[in-house]
């Protein structure tokens, strides 16, 4: 299931990738998200209203809803001026950002392993760097902005744990929309009813995606499902390479095999000691 999951995030991006060079981030974020939000309606009435309607820390939710609108507006934007692959690699980086920001903000205990590890990982993303910037500053400077935010969307949606998980992506499909509405009228492209079509697809396979992975960690350990997002890469290099004919630099490749191996050594750790 997580596999599966993996699979439809990826031709997402390729999806999303693909229509942004057509139309804004605005229009892809506005009509996703309106398809996201009808096959999410099923999940949210069988958790109940009362706390979509009631939220508890309604500061901390807004402030998630925002941090993750950003880091979705920054994906396609990025993956707008840069091949799919690369993009990916700066995401798969997360992890190591997630420790590094849970050591300062949270104040969790770095161990020697885990601050290797870190280590290990941000060399991984110096190679990517280094890499990305033949694509030019921008595209590198917004994926970096985007995986940033995203960590710290990460935390807030730890912090935020006893939410209902179908609660929580309303609220984020609502503010993606919101915001999407705002910027929608500048530059506005009128879509095809294919394209339409497409726009909406985004939405509904990204929400299946999302449930999927909520299931598979429900039905085995983390340490059995989590590794299995790395997949994502593979797929990005494959997709990239069929769909948009991009072949990843050497250097790109050595930062994503380092990225990896340091991620997944994270996990380890992290499983470890929680079963500890």
């Amino acid at each position: 299931m997580m596999s599966a999951a993996v699979l439809c995030f990826t031709l997402n991006d390729v999806l999303g990738k693909w229509l942004v060079a057509t139309y804004t981030v605005a229009q892809v974020l506005v009509l996703r998200s309106i398809a996201a939000l009808v096959v999410l309606a099923p999940m949210v009435r069988r958790e109940g209203l009362e706390h979509l309607l009631r939220p508890k820390r309604p500061g901390l939710q807004a402030l998630r809803v925002a941090f993750g609108t950003v880091e979705v507006g920054a994906f396609y934007w990025a993956v707008s001026m840069m091949p799919l692959a690369d993009t990916l690699a700066f995401w798969m980086a997360m992890p190591i950002f997630v420790a590094v920001a849970s050591a300062v903000v949270l104040k969790e205990r770095l161990e020697p392993a885990r601050l290797a590890a870190v280590v290990l990982g941000f060399v991984g993303v110096v190679l990517a760097l280094g890499a990305g910037l033949d694509h030019g500053w921008k595209p590198t400077l917004v994926a970096l902005v985007g995986v940033s935010v995203y960590t710290a969307y990460l935390l807030m949606t730890r912090a935020l744990r006893a939410t209902p998980a179908g609660v929580m992506a309303v609220y984020q499909m609502t503010g993606a929309m919101l915001f999407g509405l705002v910027l929608a009228p500048f530059g506005w492209v009128t879509p095809t009813w294919f394209d339409a079509g497409l726009l909406m697809l985004l939405g509904v396979v990204g929400a299946g995606a999302h449930v999927m992975v909520t299931k598979s960690l429900a039905l085995a350990p983390a340490a059995v499902v989590v590794p299995w997002q790395y997949a994502m890469i593979l797929w990005g290099i494959l997709f990239g390479w069929i769909f948009f004919g991009d072949v990843p630099e050497p250097l790109m490749l050595v930062g994503v095999a380092v990225i990896v191996g340091a991620g997944l050594w994270l996990t380890r750790l992290e499983m470890r000691g929680t079963r500890g």
